[in-house]
């Protein structure tokens, strides 16, 4: 059984910290892309960073704030969220894509991180 479990997420104010994990299991996970996604209210979801392949790539709005890192050995994405803003606020998700199998991926159920004073 395939599942993606997101924790970290919280209420922290405006320049605080997060950090964001998702424990995966049920898939070969060192063969999948795995990224973050971000979906505020009333805006579409959005990719925030992802990390694959030896490679890692950032929207622009968290570059140099967010770092996107992986531990194979335990099946787990982080993002290490700092200076957050209150347009960070959002449901945060992780998302495995394949790397071998085109079209195949899994999401998380969310995270929901709230920057405010």
């Amino acid at each position: 059984q395939v599942q993606l479990v997101e924790s970290g997420g919280g209420l922290v104010q405006p320049g605080g910290s997060l950090r964001l994990s998702c424990a995966a299991s049920g898939f070969a996970f060192s063969n999948y892309v795995m990224s973050w996604y971000r979906q505020a209210p009333g805006k579409e979801r959005e990719l925030v960073a992802a990390i694959g392949g030896g490679a890692t790539n950032y929207a622009d709005s968290v570059k140099g704030r967010f770092t996107i890192s992986r531990d194979n050995a335990k099946n787990t994405v982080y993002l290490q969220m700092n200076s957050l803003k209150p347009e960070d606020t959002a449901v945060y998700y992780c998302k495995g894509r394949s790397r071998v199998v085109v079209g195949r991926e899994y999401w998380g159920q969310g995270t929901q991180v709230t920057v405010s004073s």
